[in-house]
């Protein structure tokens, strides 16, 4: 039994790792996570892959479980790279609304208020 264990853990360290001998100069994508092109699809994929996380984490780590992880947490880099590059758009539309009410601008500060609120809305609900 034990035998079969160190076995399986080499196996999943060969299958997680084989990919990143190719290259010493840098690592190599070897999985494709989920696509996160919008905001909404970000939050969904991390709501749905943190609770994949979550269950994995449950128990015993063991060499099946590592390599599952591994090949989810390329969905969660992907939906928090969009999250990141959400909050930095929600950032500078913010501060459009906040010029904006430094100048009196009531279409400006009406449009970008607007956009801000409904992309904000989808992270604090």
């Amino acid at each position: 039994m034990k035998k079969l264990s160190v076995l399986s853990a080499a196996l999943a360290l060969v299958l997680v790792a084989a990919p990143t001998f190719a290259s010493d100069d840098k690592r190599p994508d070897h999985f494709k996570g989920k696509k996160s092109e919008t905001l909404q699809q970000a939050l969904d994929n991390m709501r749905e892959y943190n609770k994949k996380l979550e269950e994995l984490m449950h128990g015993e780590l063991t060499p099946q479980k590592m390599a599952e992880i591994h090949q989810l947490t390329y969905t969660l880099e992907e939906a928090l790279q969009k999250l990141d590059d959400e909050v930095d758009n929600l950032q500078d539309v913010l501060e459009e609304v906040h010029l904006g009410s430094e100048h009196m601008d009531f279409g400006k500060v009406k449009s970008n208020g607007k956009k801000y609120l409904e992309n904000s809305g989808k992270i604090v609900k």
